[in-house]
């Protein structure tokens, strides 16, 4: 949905890769072999970032990170803008209600490194998860989303020896009510 809007492939990767989950940073010659394209071509883009503020740098081991700025005014807007497109909103809204008593829901795989994909990797922690509801919800997003999901559900337990090794982004968690008396 973005390349209608937006000519550029590698602009397109990149606003994924910055501005769908905070804190995602990286360094040229990573995403050359992340996006398959030429250093170049990344190299012009992040300098259109970097000169409209949008991104910010810092030199580590003689490598440049880059990040997305969170204190540009646009910051917000383009996070919604790219989750909106990837589908991420859409996804939380329908998979996360109703599901059983579903403690966390997490991206993994690709787009956990924010690397776009045709398919999107969920990871659904909690107990007694009515997996039938989920697929049939699952199945629901993905006509939204215009992407396949594959997810996988997971205990508290299971997720701490799952998670030692592999990128994760927690995209939902229950909110616990506070039941103090005052």
């Amino acid at each position: 949905m973005l390349d209608a809007i937006i000519s550029s492939k590698t602009r397109i990767k990149l606003l994924i890769k910055f501005f769908l989950f905070d804190g995602n940073q990286g360094y040229l010659r990573h995403m050359e072999k992340e996006f398959n394209e030429s250093t170049n071509s990344i190299r012009v883009e992040l300098n259109k970032f970097m000169k409209a503020g949008l991104l910010t740098s810092e030199y580590r081991n003689k490598k440049r990170f880059y990040m997305a700025n969170p204190k540009h005014p646009l910051y917000e807007d383009l996070k919604h803008i790219v989750r909106k497109t990837v589908g991420i909103d859409q996804i939380i809204d329908k998979v996360t209600s109703q599901v059983g008593d579903l403690e966390y829901a997490y991206i993994i795989g690709n787009f956990a490194n924010g690397v776009d994909s045709d398919t999107i990797e969920l990871a659904l922690v909690g107990k007694d998860l009515d997996i039938e509801y989920i697929n049939s919800l699952v199945k629901k997003a993905e006509t939204f989303v215009e992407r396949k999901i594959m997810y996988l559900t997971l205990t508290t337990d299971q997720m701490e020896y799952f998670f030692k090794e592999l990128p994760a982004l927690l995209i939902w968690k229950r909110e616990t009510k506070d039941i103090r008396k005052k």
